[in-house]
């Protein structure tokens, strides 16, 4: 089942970083950000992560609840997290379930091969569970403000 921007996130399960589990009913009452990124401890999702990181307690003000999603194991995330200090959970989507819903699959060259990978993507879904907005393919600079702007526009319109 895909996903489409006004329409409720259709059923999902996944565990999370701090012996949590996160469904698409898991966080109704509360506006979520999920963004994927590629790998943990690489340089664009070390920058990513650490964006997040720094305007937490902003997305937190604002009424968001902030998951990173990868298809990286629990160890590495939890490394990862531990290693920068992250206040927020990550998702080990390491069946790519959530990846492939979310449609965040593709591929790309790497090193001159072609490899499934992970398009570096945010979803922001209202306290409702409703999808409001999506980021795709996006670059790293500039993101994680745009994500807290739409998550103000979205917490003054409720």
């Amino acid at each position: 089942m895909a996903i489409v921007v006004n329409k409720p996130l259709p059923e999902f399960e996944a565990n999370a970083t701090g012996g949590i589990k996160v469904s698409n009913t898991s966080h109704l009452g509360h506006i979520v950000v999920l963004y994927f990124y590629p790998k943990d401890n690489t340089p664009g999702c070390t920058t990513e992560a650490m964006q997040f990181r720094d305007k937490y307690k902003d997305f937190v003000k604002a009424g968001a609840t902030v998951f990173g999603v990868s298809r990286d194991n629990m160890k590495s995330h939890d490394d990862f997290k531990a290693k920068l200090e992250l206040p927020f959970e990550l998702i080990a989507d390491t069946e790519e379930k959530m990846c492939h819903m979310f449609g965040v699959v593709k591929n790309k060259i790497m090193y001159g091969k072609k490899v499934k990978g992970i398009e570096r993507s945010t979803f922001l879904v209202g306290a409702d569970g409703v999808l409001k907005q999506e980021w795709r393919g996006l670059k790293v600079p500039g993101h994680v403000d745009e994500v807290l702007k739409a998550v103000k526009l979205l917490k003054k319109a409720a």
